[in-house]
């Protein structure tokens, strides 16, 4: 009994076979990926199909649901699939079925499905005991031919029936449907094509083989999405179809409707492809909830049967167009489709430009082509053998009769025909078969002239495989009927995005006027809408503010410039002055947030207008000055400034208490002059400050006066021919030669720029002015003067002033800004006419010139 149990140990030992691990798991990893990636999650480049979908058509054409017999049950074909060729879980089968039948899945839908087959908002489809399916017509032109030995078959999974490796494939189906999978340590993602651009542009590769894919690119202009929508920019879709691999930006397609209570409303009736409409949404909702989408009043899905439909009702005194371009910012409206274009090569993973997926498929037609002919060729010529051996028979018709009916046995017949006549055993047996009828003289007519067209066929299906270019032009002739049978027009626009346009162009590069309110709302307008007046006017009413809001910066721009914002905490912001809303001279204007991405306790209190922030020697040789309330300056290249990010950039570090007040763009040998609301100003040689990095704090600029003063403004004069201009807060305001100030050591107290006193006010405001600007005065209740400089002489620097605007009771000066000369001041009526207007009845533009003399002999 011992040595049987020893036997039985060493014959166990004898079975184990010591292996290495680590190869061991290497080996069976690599066969698990591959067969993954062979056999379930990648499409072969020919017919554009994974294994379940080849699958499921080619179970459903076995069941004989072509597209013109009845609906069956989906678990039917489910059933079919599972026992013959698919031996997984029914679900994938049935989740395939189910997309191939969904018009927002596939640009080319190759399933016609009857039941609940699921929804754009991700509803599921019904249990497939409720849902009916059978082919579409477009599904047996891939299975067309499938019979004629087209293509090679192989066993199934139990070696008991045979399926298909490849479908024919008339339609370049994977460039048309698409296709998306995950394997191992790969992916795919290829878009949808509209079937008449990829048609055309198979034909234009067959007619020149060498052709170029910029040239391809001018038949498929880009992937055509069932749900339609906008590609947003064509860079991704260009290097997709260079190199197959782009991230193609998706938009919805929206319009914007006003409506007649003077709100607009935003309709969206495409979305990008592949987004969950509810979940869109939904998501959007919360967003406005959230407060990070502003101007949103309600949100409402009105689809039904006849289309999508989602409609963004907006508020009052929102920008719809604004809104529209945060829904693309912050949400589904715009998303993108990384095109990712692997498919199987000889069975092998490839990625592949259009050319590559184009040469494939041409590839395989033609070998589908050269199959079928062969296919045909065989059966015509056994046909042609048969019927050869009929017209045998019939001219020598009494000798073969007599002969069988000699005959004791069949079998002793066929080989008397045999050696009597030449004859092949087939030809024999068909001798035999042939009824009685067919002896008539019109059935022998009807079997010469069969075999004469047969004769013909023959010759053709020779010519055919002996000339390479005959079946070129028939892969052409079938592509060109499948364009006609199922061709349709693109649903998915191309817009051209504004990186890839200079939008400029599109722009007319006119001045305009911006204005900035305390509260953050900005607007641009024509500078034509103002109008010039003469000085000591009630002026007109320059924008519509809420009461607790009024305007705080005012400037002129041209369209084309360039602008960098600069806020109290020491930010900087870039923007177009194109893309600023433009807005008429009474509207409120557009809130700065949802133009900018700058933070809700920010405010604008400065801005630099540049023209070029691309030419290089302009950044090195231009700086940005800056001061703060607290009396700090600083100095930085432009040229640090010419890469913003979209979240702003830091401009200056800011100390606790101060804040930024102004920015100036300079050449470096500018005069800079910083003005204290106590008065008193300072001048010094902008070279006395050294350049500093972006988040250096500053030095000192100028001492104040005491705790509660502040700098109200600091300008930089580089012209002989600038004055300075000073306001105050109760409407007075002077021009000053420059030399009346001197050059003083940077830091100091500085000089008297104003005389200050109960009836001027403190001052609010210093600008840089010539006889060629004009200004732009306006107070905190909305009212704007225009007022040209060269109505204003030049007088001492401690002098008081002149009235420039006359101010009603409590009523103070918000902002002043000087603009260029544009217009000759206009008629004294009409300013009559719109003081009277802006003023309810109020005294004349011009009637206070006795006052005006007054105050001017004071000064």
């Amino acid at each position: 009994m011992a040595e049987e149990t020893d036997n039985q140990s060493e014959n166990i030992e004898d079975r184990i076979i010591p292996i290495n691990i680590e190869e061991e798991m290497k080996s069976a990893y690599i066969d698990y990926s591959m067969s993954v990636i062979v056999s379930r999650a990648l499409p072969d480049v020919r017919d554009g199909l994974k294994p379940v979908h080849r699958r499921v058509l080619y179970g459903m054409q076995g069941l004989g649901l072509q597209s013109n017999k009845p609906h069956k049950k989906s678990a039917r074909v489910v059933g079919e699939v599972l026992g013959k060729y698919h031996p997984h879980g029914d679900s994938s089968v049935y989740d395939t079925m189910v997309r191939m039948a969904q018009p927002w899945s596939l640009r080319y839908m190759l399933i016609d499905g009857q039941g609940n087959f699921g929804s754009i908002d991700g509803d599921g489809a019904a249990a497939m005991r409720y849902t009916e399916a059978r082919l579409r017509k477009i599904a047996e032109e891939m299975l067309i031919d499938i019979n004629k030995d087209t293509v090679d078959f192989r066993l199934n999974f139990d070696d008991s029936l045979e399926e298909p490796t490849v479908l024919p494939a008339r339609i370049p189906n994977l460039l048309v449907n698409g296709s998306s999978g995950i394997a191992v340590g790969m992916a795919t993602n290829i878009a949808p094509h509209n079937l008449s651009e990829v048609i055309d542009a198979t034909i234009a590769y067959i007619d020149d083989k060498e052709i170029a894919i910029q040239d391809l690119m001018k038949h498929v202009k880009a992937p055509d999405f069932p749900t339609g929508g906008i590609i947003y920019g064509y860079e991704g879709v260009r290097e997709a179809f260079e190199t197959g691999r782009g991230r193609i930006v998706m938009r919805a397609k929206a319009e914007i409707e006003s409506q007649s209570n003077e709100r607009e409303k935003i309709i969206v009736t495409e979305i990008p492809y592949q987004v969950n409409k509810a979940q869109m949404i939904e998501r959007t909702a919360e967003l406005v909830n959230e407060k990070k989408i502003e101007g949103i009043s309600e949100i409402r899905d009105e689809s039904d049967r006849d289309g999508l439909r989602i409609v963004y009702e907006i508020k009052r005194d929102a920008n719809a167009a604004i809104v529209l371009n945060n829904l693309y910012k912050y949400t589904a409206l715009q998303t993108s489709f990384s095109v990712n274009n692997i498919a199987l090569v000889h069975g092998r993973p490839m990625l592949l430009n259009l050319k590559d997926m184009i040469v494939h498929f041409v590839d395989h037609r033609h070998e589908v082509v050269v199959r079928r002919t062969k296919f045909e060729l065989a059966e015509a010529e056994k046909r042609a053998h048969i019927l050869e051996g009929l017209l045998i028979a019939l001219d020598h018709l009494d000798e073969v009769i007599s002969l069988i009916r000699n005959s004791s046995t069949p079998d002793e017949a066929r080989e008397g025909l045999m050696s009597k006549f030449g004859l092949s055993d087939i030809q024999a047996r068909a001798i035999l078969d042939m009824t009685l009828r067919r002896l008539t003289g019109l059935e022998r007519d009807k079997i010469k002239e069969e075999y004469a067209d047969l004769m013909k066929q023959i010759e053709y299906l020779k010519s055919v495989l002996a000339d390479e270019s005959l079946r070129m032009s028939i892969i052409k002739e079938e592509l060109v009927e499948v364009k006609e049978a199922y061709g349709d027009e693109r649903r998915t626009e191309i817009v051209h995005s504004a990186a890839e346009l200079m939008t400029e162009d599109f722009i007319e590069d006119e001045n305009v006027v911006i204005t900035i309110s305390h509260e953050g709302y900005i607007k641009r307008t024509p500078l034509t809408e103002y109008r010039t007046q003469g000085r000591g006017g009630k002026g007109a009413i320059g924008s519509n503010s809420r009461d607790e809001d009024f305007i705080e910066h005012i400037f002129v721009a041209s369209n084309h410039n360039y602008l960098l914002f600069f806020t109290d905490q020491g930010k900087c912001y870039w923007l177009r002055v194109f893309e600023i809303p433009e807005g008429s001279r009474t509207s409120k204007g557009r809130a700065i947030q949802n133009i900018i991405n700058i933070d809700k306790e920010e405010k604008i209190k400065a801005y630099i207008k540049v023209v070029n922030l691309k030419d290089q020697e302009y950044l090195e040789n231009n700086f940005i000055i800056m001061c703060t309330k607290k009396g700090t300056i600083k100095k930085t290249t432009l040229e640090a400034y010419s890469r913003p990010r979209s979240n702003g950039i830091n401009a200056i570090n800011i100390n606790e208490g101060d804040e930024l007040l102004e920015a100036s763009l300079t050449t470096g040998n500018s005069e800079i002059v910083m003005a204290l609301r106590s008065g008193r100003a300072i001048r010094f040689n902008e070279s006395t400050v050294r350049p500093m990095g972006r988040t250096a704090t500053g030095v000192r600029g100028i001492s104040l006066a005491h705790d509660k003063d502040e700098v109200v403004g600091m300008i930089s004069i580089d012209s002989p021919e600038s004055t300075v201009l000073v306001v105050s807060e109760k409407g007075y305001g002077k021009r000053t030669d420059i030399e009346d100030y001197r050059v003083t050591n940077r830091g100091g107290k500085g000089v008297k720029t104003i005389n200050i006193t109960d009836k001027t006010g403190q001052l609010v405001a210093i600008k840089s002015v010539t006889d060629n600007d004009d200004l732009m005065i306006i107070n905190r209740s909305g009212i704007v003067i225009r007022i040209a400089m060269d109505t204003l002489r030049v007088m001492g620097r401690a002098t008081q002033g002149v009235r420039l605007i006359t101010l009603k009771e409590s009523d103070e000066i918000a902002s002043v800004t000087k603009t260029e000369r544009e217009e000759e001041t206009e008629e004294n009526q009409e300013n009559e006419n719109l003081s009277s207007e802006s003023n309810e009845g109020g005294e004349n533009l011009n009637s206070n010139s006795e006052e005006k003399n007054n105050e001017e002999n004071q000064g």
